[in-house]
């Protein structure tokens, strides 16, 4: 008798991240992806680049008025986007 050991594919794919790029990957992408609906689609705009690294959202937008509009918003942006994962997935933002 043959045992085939039978997973949900999105287990199986959850776990290949969490192995290969780490356990917050998945919350990661989870928070860039969803920029735009946090923000809106205005700053969502004129967002040119976003990444994470060492739980840092480094955010690059093309105004510099807009820049020191998300860093006077920033504790509220970290607490809606970490509420977005269901936990701490950033600590600190970096505009740029």
């Amino acid at each position: 008798m043959v045992y085939y050991d039978v997973q949900p594919l999105g287990d199986l794919i959850k776990a290949f991240y969490e192995r290969h790029k780490g356990p917050e990957y998945l919350d990661e992408q989870k928070i860039l992806n969803s920029w735009p609906e946090v923000v809106g689609p205005f700053i969502a705009k004129h967002t040119i680049d976003l990444s994470i690294r060492n739980k840092m959202l480094f955010v690059r937008v093309d105004s510099d008025s807009l820049r020191n509009e998300l860093y006077y918003s920033k504790s509220l942006l970290l607490k809606n986007l970490n509420d977005l994962a269901g936990k701490e997935v950033i600590a600190e933002m970096v505009f740029g």
